[in-house]
């Protein structure tokens, strides 16, 4: 275990090199969420059902949270799909060094990344006017919640990534990572939308995270009444548990198998 641990901070600080080389790609990564943030909050929040007689930024940003949180599966797949492209992927399983340490590395960068983006989003949100009402524990708590969800989405960046020929083809996936994101409770309440919609939106993982992320900041909901949307506290642990349950192992099965 510290053999791979250790492997897997090398591969980790290779990425994290390659965010100092190329710092314009990382900030643009960062603050892409606050222009999301902005976009619908100051352009269209006007037009939005202000939940409870409260600011539209109340239920936007613990979505837009989620919403990131995804959005960061595109770096994931393309940093993969680009390494075993030209060949690094397999030099690396040639080095004496531990066979799950590049995942891990890139496991460890993504989730630093992450982290800084729930930052920088957080500050930005509150410049706006946002306020979490509940006490710092259940506030660490929403935040952990969302990292769990981006640690899951990891595995299915890099199961598509190890499975994907080239970077046009992860370009092709991205477009419809779009709708997913969408299709949730992360913008409106989903009992505004056609009823077979809504049960899917509500079903939605992204729905689940950003709905109990509202619970913990004790921001109103965005969810229809439903099973699924009064224990979405259980649903942001069971899917991304599940999403892992079936990822993980696939990605590791992909790695070993891997031939370019």
């Amino acid at each position: 275990m510290r053999w791979a641990l250790a492997d897997g901070w090398t591969i980790a600080l290779r990425t994290l090199t390659h965010w100092r080389m190329q710092p314009g790609v990382v900030i643009f990564g960062w603050f892409f969420p606050i222009l999301m943030l902005l976009m619908f909050g100051a352009l269209l929040g006007g037009a939005m059902e202000r939940p409870e007689g409260r600011s539209y930024y109340e239920l936007l940003v613990p979505g837009i949270f989620a919403l990131s949180m995804l959005f960061g599966l595109e770096g994931t797949m393309t940093a993969i799909t680009t390494d075993a492209a030209k060949g690094v992927t397999d030099r690396f399983r040639s080095l004496p060094m531990s066979s799950a340490a590049v995942v891990l590395g890139r496991c460890i960068a993504d989730m630093l990344d992450s982290a800084v983006t729930l930052v920088i989003l957080a500050a930005a949100g509150l410049a706006l006017g946002w306020r979490w009402h509940e006490s710092l524990g259940e506030a660490l708590a929403a935040f952990g919640l969302l990292l769990l969800l981006r640690f899951a989405l990891l595995w299915v960046g890099i199961f598509i990534g190890l499975s994907v020929r080239n970077a046009q083809s992860v370009t092709a996936i991205q477009v419809a990572i779009w709708p997913v994101g969408f299709l949730s409770s992360a913008f409106v309440n989903t009992s505004t939308m056609p009823d077979w919609l809504g049960t899917i939106a509500q079903w939605n993982p992204m729905s689940s995270t950003a709905t109990a992320a509202r619970d913990l900041f004790g921001n109103p909901g965005a969810t229809a009444e439903s099973w699924i949307g009064e224990h979405a506290l259980a649903g942001a642990v069971i899917w991304p548990l599940l999403l892992v349950a079936v990822f993980l192992p696939l990605s590791a099965r992909k790695f070993r198998n891997l031939s370019r």
